[in-house]
């Protein structure tokens, strides 16, 4: 199954001979960019969520170390701050994208760009 050439999800549907799913295909071309640009972004947001998550697992199952204990807690601090943040950051970005996808907002930084 091919993917669609703006959100890369699967489809079976050709515009063209360029594949395309039924939600781009219903879109003006601004909007497939808008809502490529909105994938795109979650997709970040869920590599650093992913990353920051590994980091604190990390940080966490090295307990006890070696590291004395002020700066051992202080890492612990950094890596959950570090989580809180990239966590934020992909439900920031799921909420554009759901906003987009049910209600047609467009974020106040995507508009008039194209999104391209």
């Amino acid at each position: 199954m091919a993917q669609c050439a703006y959100c890369k999800t699967e489809t079976e549907l050709y515009k063209g001979g360029t594949p395309i799913c039924i939600h781009c295909a219903d879109l003006s071309p601004e909007g497939r960019g808008v809502r490529a640009r909105l994938f795109h972004d979650l997709a970040e947001a869920r590599l650093g969520a992913e990353s920051a998550t590994m980091e604190f697992n990390a940080v966490t199952r090295d307990i006890p170390s070696s590291i004395p204990q002020p700066d051992g807690a202080q890492r612990i601090y950094n890596a959950s701050r570090s989580l809180d943040a990239a966590r934020k950051k992909m439900m920031t970005a799921h909420t554009r994208l759901n906003e987009f996808l049910e209600r047609g907002i467009v974020p106040e930084d995507l508009k008039g760009s194209g999104a391209q």
